[in-house]
């Protein structure tokens, strides 16, 4: 199988090369960059193997062009680009490669609540039809027949999987706050003086209250889809460590719920999803998913108001592991294959 990356010299792009290196079923990795185009890839990453650089030396061991990438017709396309121009650079392969997209560019179909979050419209509405959400774990038959995967955002990742089970249970009700940590990856790898190490050492604030970051629309719409009487509110955290995310969501319940029901919910849901892990005694913390592809859900209960708490690796379950994960679930592949259930120490 063939695999090509666009976008490939940024934290998911390089994450993702790691990945797939490891990836019994991929056979060939095809990298771009079109800032560094012609870059020997050993040189930009000195820290990939030489397994990675054997899926690469057949096409020179270089970032290649998105001309040369369309001329070799991989079968699947991860795009890693910014929002608003990965639609754009991918359009030589639609129709013809399984794209999975993990910028925001067809993530939200609902087109007025787009430009609302991203201030312009969809860069490319006529497929948003065609367009399957890609949290794995809630939509995989869809995405086992989809040729374009919008894979979530790091936080919509987090937030969704505690929630959907309990709101499809038809047990939450009212406003719904989420109070999420991320590390400072999840921004990208930019050059911003905010994202120095000067900067975040000792240092955490929040940013983009209530309904103003844009991973709040993308998470309201999947909320609507079930229970469009719910309201929710979501304040990010930037913390000073580089990788891990962690959401607390607060919310009201319809009656009286016992644990052992809400367990009985997350069973249902999760009993076929290796990478997500109840753990009904104890709060998560990040470093248990640390390198892993999973998330780890637990709640507390006080009276009719649930506590959610849920963690992954923003890199990892919230970008290029389950991109992979949904690569794997298109084609076929073992949903683990290439892709880690535990953390590191």
């Amino acid at each position: 199988m063939r695999a090509a990356i666009l976008g490939t010299t940024g934290y998911t792009g390089l994450v993702l090369m790691r990945l797939l290196a490891e990836h019994a079923d991929v056979d060939e990795v095809l990298p771009s960059s079109s800032s560094r185009n012609g870059e020997k890839l050993s040189s930009i990453d000195p820290g990939i193997g030489d397994a990675l650089l054997a899926k690469t030396e057949k096409f020179g061991g270089k970032l290649l062009s998105i001309d040369e990438l369309t001329a070799l017709k991989p079968d699947v396309v991860f795009s890693a680009l910014p929002h608003m121009a990965s639609a754009k650079v991918c359009g030589p392969f639609f129709g013809s490669s399984v794209v999975i997209d993990l910028s925001a560019d067809f993530r939200i179909k609902d087109e007025a609540l787009f430009e609302k979050a991203y201030k312009q419209k969809p860069p490319r509405s006529d497929l948003l039809p065609h367009a399957v959400y890609g949290l794995t774990e809630i939509y995989r038959d869809e995405i086992a027949r989809a040729d374009l995967i919008a894979n979530p955002g790091c936080y919509p990742t987090a937030s969704l999987l505690p929630l959907l089970p309990l709101a499809r249970a038809g047990i939450l009700e009212g406003k719904i706050f989420i109070s999420a940590l991320s590390g400072v990856s999840g921004a990208g790898r930019k050059n911003v003086t905010n994202y120095l190490y000067c900067e975040r050492d000792e240092n955490s604030g929040a940013y983009n209250p209530g309904k103003s970051h844009r991973h709040a629309a993308e998470m309201a719409e999947q909320l609507r889809s079930v229970d469009s009487t719910l309201d929710l509110y979501f304040t990010p955290h930037l913390v000073p460590m580089s990788r891990g995310e962690a959401a607390t969501t607060t919310v009201g319940l319809k009656r009286e719920v016992e644990d052992d029901e809400i367990l009985r919910i997350y069973e249902n849901a999760y009993s076929s999803s290796p990478f997500v892990r109840v753990t009904p005694s104890r709060i998560p913390q990040t470093k248990d998913v640390l390198g892993s592809n999973r998330c780890d859900v637990s709640w507390h209960r006080e009276g009719q108001t649930l506590f959610l708490f849920s963690v992954i690796d923003n890199l990892v379950k919230g970008a290029s592991g389950q991109a992979v994960q949904n690569m794997n679930v298109r084609f076929g592949f073992k949903e683990t294959q290439g892709l880690r259930t535990y953390g590191e120490i």
